[in-house]
């Protein structure tokens, strides 16, 4: 166990983590909602410092981050729990997972360790995904200052669920924040993943970007009948514009029936295109269509000069025509990410 660096003491040897918005307050013995965090004699802990359930070298794509360090390779890491309970969950595996019952099939991995498996594996960087970093907090942080000091860049792959202290503490540190806005109500969010409230997804990545310099894509995954209305898409569209940016990407991808929504059908794709011409028609540049592989939604076109600047099939790229961040064929800025944020310190270790 690892002791947490965010966090009330209380009477009674009571604690209050103040990790993400539900701000558990949590007897001694017990955990909060994750299922990852508890409370040992009036401290609270993290079950999960340096324990992986799954590592694998992805493509960046696969996060998927279309303009951030295209075409490279990155350490992803994830390990057990969640601070939502969302509908239809691809790794309810390991985020509805209970820490607290035992972490048998979990393997160590110090973060010392990080900089050479991402060397070995051909890495550009390191991904904290598959269940929620939020509550990793202490691993990923200290991993993410590993990882700039050996001149990796870092990913946040997230549903944005966090609050704004714990997010000051972290995002420093972090040079993608890829997030998840799944609905654009607090009854959506209530009834999908079951919490209260989603302002703190949409000031999270405000935050995340306005003041921290992250670079930021946005997903939604389209289910029928629960966030496929032309209202739902048109107003996170026009959020992502009014407080993110035009050139903000915005990746609209296929659901797949799982678990509770396996009733559902798959997301038809004309409901895809409808929502990418959402997209385009409340402003943004870049909207891709996700899960579809080989779908022309999946490339990334200049709005300036209208010309094909990167070709991808499925997690593949191909025929890339970018100088840095800038289009090579008329020159006009991408938002394309390819450097990292100098660390706090103001300087770049390596």
């Amino acid at each position: 166990m690892h002791e947490g660096i965010l966090y009330d003491t209380l009477p009674d040897n009571e604690v209050r983590c103040r990790v993400c918005p539900h701000l558990c307050r949590i007897k001694p013995g017990k955990a909060g909602i994750c299922r990852a965090r508890v409370n040992r004699d009036g401290k609270l802990y993290s079950l999960t410092y340096g324990l992986v359930s799954s590592v694998a070298a992805d493509p960046i794509e696969k996060k998927p981050l279309f303009h951030f360090f295209p075409g490279t390779t990155v350490l992803s890491l994830g390990t057990l729990g969640c601070n939502l309970a969302c509908r239809g969950c691809q790794n309810w595996q390991i985020s509805q997972a209970d820490a607290t019952a035992g972490l048998g099939d979990l393997r160590e991995l110090p973060v010392t360790n990080l900089p050479v498996l991402a060397e070995h594996n051909g890495c550009a960087g390191i991904a904290w995904t598959y269940n929620e970093p939020t509550i990793w907090l202490e691993y990923v942080l200290d991993g993410a200052r590993v990882a700039h000091d050996h001149g990796l860049y870092t990913v946040m792959v997230t549903n944005g669920y966090i609050t704004e202290e714990a997010l000051d503490v972290v995002a420093p540190h972090i040079d993608a924040y890829r997030v998840d806005v799944k609905g654009f109500s607090d009854a959506f969010y209530r009834d999908f993943c079951r919490v209260k409230a989603f302002a703190p997804v949409l000031a999270a990545a405000e935050r995340a970007k306005q003041v921290h310099g992250c670079h930021v894509e946005i997903v939604t995954n389209v289910v029928p009948t629960m966030n496929d209305d032309d209202q739902t898409l048109r107003a996170i569209a026009e959020w992502i514009v009014a407080k993110l940016g035009a050139d903000t990407p915005w990746h609209v991808t296929r659901f797949i029936p799982y678990l509770e929504l396996s009733h559902l059908p798959a997301t038809p794709i004309k409901t895809l295109e409808r929502a990418a011409a959402i997209g385009h028609e409340a402003g943004l540049q870049f909207v891709y269509i996700g899960n579809v592989p080989g779908h022309s939604g999946e490339n990334t076109v200049c709005p300036n000069c209208h010309r094909l600047v990167v070709r991808r099939t499925g997690y593949q790229v191909e025929d890339v025509a970018l100088r840095g961040s800038l289009c090579a064929l008329c020159g006009v800025n991408l938002n394309v990410r390819q450097s990292m944020k100098k660390p706090p310190s103001g300087r770049m270790n390596g």
